[in-house]
C-alpha cells in the first residue's frame, strides 16, 4: 500500500502561496487532481511526462529552455553536419495533445519540501519569483561536464553538453581555419589548425573524429592559402583507453580508426592548463608540455546539476563526489517517497545498502522516466512497485564516415555494420517525424557527397559602439579572428 507520506498534505491556511496562470493552487481541495511536477524536459524528465499521459493526474513540466535537445546528436551540430533545430524540438509542441500536462517556462531554483513547493525564478513575464505547489515531484536535472576544480577553463575548452556550447564550438571550429587561411607565420597557422579534444569517452570520440574528417575531407577544396589536411587532433584521455566503458577489443579498433583518421589520440595523459592560445599536457613521465593550440573542446567526467545539491540541502541527504544525490531502490528521496530524482544527477541505493552502478546515458534516464511514471500510476492505484533495473541494451559509439563500434548484449561490431546499426538507433529515439526525415535526408546527403550544409560561423550582434554584445559566449573568438 502506498505510504501515508505519498498522500496530498494540507497546507496551512496562513502560509502565503505563489501562484502560476492557470495551476491548481497548493492549498486547494484534497479531492482536486494528483499534481505531479516535473523539473527538467530532457531525457528522462519528458519520458516521464509522456508515460503519464491519459493517468489522472494534473502534470507540470518546468524547463529554463522551451525545447527538449536530443543531445546524443549535438556533437554533429558542433561540426556542421546538422542544423540545430534538426535535434530539438519544442516541449510545448511535443505535449500539445497530452491534455493532461503544461509546460512553465521557469528555472526551478529550490526546493520546500516541507509545504511541497518548488521555487520558479526567471519567468518570461519577468513576474519575479513564485512557487508551484505538487503532491508528486520528479527532479531530473541532468549533468554537466567536470572541470575538476578549474572552472576558469570553460572560457577557453567549452563543454559540449548544450545548443549554445555547440553552436559556440562550431564558431571556434570554422573560425580556426578562416583564421589559419590569413596567417602568414608558419606557426601561428598550425596553431590555429590545433584541435584538442580532452576526454576520449563517446562524445569525445565522436567529436575528435568529426573534426578530422571536417579539416581532411569537407573543407579543404574550401581554402587557397591554408592547408587543412594539416590539421592536428589531439585526442586527450587520463586512462590508458578510450571508451573505457567498451570491452578493450572494441576499444583498440576505435583507436585504430581514429589513428586512420589522423587523430592523435594521447593516452595516459592529463590536461593541466587551458589558456586562449595553448593547452598544457602532461604525460606518463609527469613532464608537461606547452601545446600550441587555439580551440580546445571539453569532454571529461561529468558532475551532477546544481538541482542534485539543492536537493539534497533540502532533505538532508548524501551527494557524492560527483554532486549526485543518493536515492532510493525505487528513486525516491530518502524520507521523502513523494519526491523522485532521476537521471545522471542521482546515483541508486540498492536495498542492502550498496549503491547500483549506473551510467550516464540516455537509455538509464528514459527507464528511469518511465518507471517514475509507473510507480505514480501504481501508487495512486494502491499497488506496490518493484525496484528499478536498467535493462543494458548496449553501447555505440561512431567514430567516422562507415566507421563505429558497438556492443549489443555482448554482441561486439564495429566498421560499417556497427556505423549502420548505429544510424538506426539514433533516428529511432530522435523525437518527432520530421526530425528523423530531415536527419536521414541530411546524413544521406552528407554520405553521398562528403559536405556539410550548416557551416556557419554565428557571431554575436554588434552593440550601438561597435562592441560585441556582452554575455554571448562566442565573444573571444571574435577577439581572436580580428
Amino acid at each position: 500500500m502506498a505510504s501515508p507520506l505519498w498522500r496530498r498534505a494540507a497546507s496551512p491556511a496562513s502560509q502565503p502561496r505563489g501562484i502560476v496562470a492557470g495551476m491548481t493552487n497548493a492549498t486547494h481541495s484534497p479531492s482536486g487532481p494528483h499534481r505531479v511536477v516535473v523539473v527538467g524536459g530532457g531525457f528522462a524528465g519528458l519520458r516521464a511526462v509522456r508515460s503519464l499521459r491519459g493517468a489522472p493526474v494534473e502534470v507540470t513540466l518546468v524547463d529554463r529552455q522551451n525545447f527538449t535537445l536530443f543531445q546524443p546528436l549535438v556533437y554533429q551540430v558542433a561540426t556542421g553536419a546538422l542544423s540545430p533545430a534538426e535535434i530539438a524540438a519544442p516541449l510545448r509542441s511535443i505535449l500539445r495533445k497530452q491534455r493532461n500536462a503544461r509546460v512553465v517556462l521557469a528555472e526551478a531554483t529550490g526546493f520546500d519540501l516541507e509545504h511541497r513547493e518548488v521555487v520558479l525564478e526567471h519567468l518570461p513575464n519577468q513576474g519575479g519569483s513564485t512557487t508551484l505547489g505538487y503532491d508528486t515531484l520528479i527532479v531530473a536535472g541532468g549533468s554537466r561536464y567536470n572541470y575538476f576544480g578549474h572552472d576558469e577553463w570553460r572560457a577557453d575548452a567549452p563543454e559540449l553538453k548544450s545548443l549554445a556550447g555547440a553552436l559556440d564550438i562550431r564558431s571556434r571550429i570554422l573560425a580556426a581555419f578562416e583564421a589559419a587561411e590569413l596567417e602568414p607565420d608558419p606557426q601561428l597557422r598550425q596553431a590555429w589548425l590545433t584541435f584538442v579534444v580532452v576526454g576520449a569517452g563517446p562524445t569525445g570520440v565522436e567529436m575528435a573524429g568529426q573534426i578530422a574528417e571536417l579539416a581532411r575531407d569537407v573543407v579543404r577544396a574550401d581554402f587557397r592559402s591554408a592547408d587543412t589536411r594539416a590539421a592536428r587532433v589531439l585526442l586527450i584521455e587520463a586512462s590508458g583507453r578510450v571508451l573505457t566503458n567498451f570491452p578493450a577489443s572494441l576499444s583498440q579498433k576505435a583507436t585504430s580508426a581514429l589513428e586512420r583518421l589522423g587523430v592523435t589520440p594521447l593516452l595516459n595523459h592529463t590536461v593541466v592548463g587551458v589558456a586562449d592560445d595553448s593547452v598544457a599536457i602532461r604525460g606518463p613521465d609527469g613532464e608537461v608540455a606547452q601545446t600550441p593550440a587555439r580551440t580546445a573542446i571539453w569532454a571529461a567526467g561529468v558532475t551532477a546539476s546544481e538541482l542534485a545539491t539543492r536537493l539534497a540541502e533540502a532533505a538532508g541527504a548524501e551527494v557524492d563526489r560527483s554532486g549526485r544525490v543518493t536515492v532510493e531502490p525505487d528513486l525516491s528521496l530518502p524520507g521523502h517517497p513523494e519526491v523522485l530524482a532521476l537521471g545522471d544527477m542521482v546515483r541508486v541505493r540498492a536495498k542492502d545498502g550498496t549503491i547500483v552502478p549506473l551510467p550516464g546515458l540516455a537509455p538509464v534516464a528514459l527507464q528511469q522516466g518511465r518507471y517514475a511514471a509507473r510507480l505514480v500510476r501504481d501508487r495512486l492505484r494502491g499497488q506496490a512497485t518493484k525496484p528499478f533495473r536498467y535493462v543494458d541494451k548496449g553501447d555505440l559509439a561512431t567514430i567516422g564516415r562507415s566507421k563505429a563500434v558497438a556492443d549489443v548484449k555482448g554482441l561486439h561490431l564495429s566498421g560499417f555494420t556497427a556505423w549502420v546499426t548505429w544510424l538506426v538507433v539514433h533516428l529511432f529515439y530522435l523525437i518527432g517525424f520530421q526530425n528523423r526525415l530531415l536527419v536521414l535526408i541530411r546524413w544521406t546527403v552528407s554520405f553521398a557527397t562528403r559536405g556539410r550544409g550548416a557551416r556557419l560561423i554565428v557571431r554575436p550582434p554588434e552593440g550601438p559602439a561597435g562592441h560585441d554584445t556582452e554575455g554571448h559566449q562566442p565573444d573571444g573568438l571574435s577577439e581572436r579572428v580580428r
